[in-house]
């Protein structure tokens, strides 16, 4: 028994034809939107790319270009389908290429489902890669004079200021590694060669930041060094000074900042799925109608039209079955149990067949 059959007369197929030819021009649209929110996904990871560590944070943009670029040439092709559809005798030159063409549709809806997925899913890998990139971004900070590495100063200090963020996961992150290289540190000094000699592996580690994590709304000026002595400056507690730098960390920062774009991106692959498998649907019952119009012989009468010819069990073991009849393909069949006695026996004539045979003469 068919699943949802709608019976279709001739100006219903007519109108059908030509709403889903409109459709498939505007899931061209929707293939280019696709293909410019990856883009856009992948320049601004890009702009990014020295604050996080190698991983698949752009598979992502990566699959939706893809997919933008699978749909403008999909739904094209649909377009001009369901175009010729308005017309039996253009369609019988599309009757073996619909079916294709469903399923193969069918799997591009799939691929756009699972890139609106992946949107929700991939917070946790984008998180590891800004806290190893962050990471090194920070630890490198100083090597200002070292080839590959002297840009990444001046990457860490705008990331500081334009995201409004300062550390890895906060400002204490600057505590734990030395900041300032040491072509700038006084080694005659007596306080820079004491602090040296205080940490185990020889660094100058001081409870200060960078400029880049004041907080231009605090308002007193901006105290970078010292930051847990409440003695050492006037009016000054730890522990409330709150404005005078930036609390939040970067990784927080970056995260949130990736995060509402891909949120956007994923409510917007969603949409365009939806959309996409409504046009599909609209294919199918086309493409069933005008397949029954054709085999009744009848092209100005009814016809009925479906999504399955089958119910869904029934489909699915039909289905089964080809799967498993694949490896079978070679074999060939028999009838009534009974095998073909010439099977394998193998032709000698090699072509010559004009050879004039001669009957041997049975002894008397």
């Amino acid at each position: 028994m068919a699943v949802l059959k709608v019976k279709f007369t001739k100006t219903r197929r007519d109108k059908l034809a030509q709403i889903l030819w409109i459709l498939n021009w505007v899931s061209v649209v929707s293939g280019i939107i696709l293909f410019s929110l990856g883009l856009f996904l992948k320049i601004e990871i890009k702009k990014r790319n020295e604050v996080m560590a190698k991983g698949d944070v752009n598979s992502l943009p990566n699959m939706l270009i893809s997919v933008g670029v699978i749909a403008c040439i999909i739904n094209f092709l649909g377009g001009k389908i369901c175009y010729d559809c308005s017309d039996a005798n253009k369609f019988s030159r599309w009757k073996l290429v619909m079916l294709p063409y469903i399923v193969c549709t069918f799997c591009f809806t799939f691929c756009i489902l699972v890139g609106a997925l992946m949107c929700y899913t991939m917070r946790n890998e984008l998180e590891e890669s800004l806290y190893l990139g962050l990471r090194d971004a920070i630890k490198f900070y100083k090597d200002t004079d070292i080839p590959g590495r002297c840009f990444l100063k001046k990457t860490v200090d705008m990331l500081q200021i334009g995201f409004q963020c300062c550390g890895n996961n906060g400002f204490r992150d600057w505590f734990e590694i030395q900041w300032v290289s040491a072509r700038y540190l006084n080694m005659a000094s007596k306080e820079v060669v004491d602090r040296l000699k205080s940490n185990v592996d020889g660094k100058f580690l001081v409870d200060g930041v960078p400029f880049s994590c004041c907080n231009p709304s605090s308002p007193r000026p901006c105290i970078q060094y010292q930051l847990t002595n409440n003695s050492a400056h006037y009016n000054y507690d730890f522990l409330t000074e709150e404005l005078n730098l930036w609390v939040k960390g970067c990784r927080e920062a970056l995260l949130d900042y990736y995060t509402a774009i891909m949120r956007f991106i994923g409510i917007t692959a969603l949409l365009i799925w939806l959309f996409e498998l409504s046009v599909l649907i609209g294919v199918r019952y086309l493409q069933t109608a005008m397949r029954n119009v054709l085999l009744l012989g009848d092209l100005e009468g009814e016809s009925d039209g479906w999504l399955l010819e089958n119910s869904f069990v029934e489909t699915a073991k039909y289905n089964i079955n080809i799967i498993k009849n694949l490896g079978k393909a070679n074999q060939i069949s028999t009838v009534s149990g009974m095998n073909d006695p010439n099977i394998d026996v193998q032709n000698t004539n090699c072509g010559k067949s004009n050879i004039t045979t001669k009957c041997i003469p049975a002894a008397s």
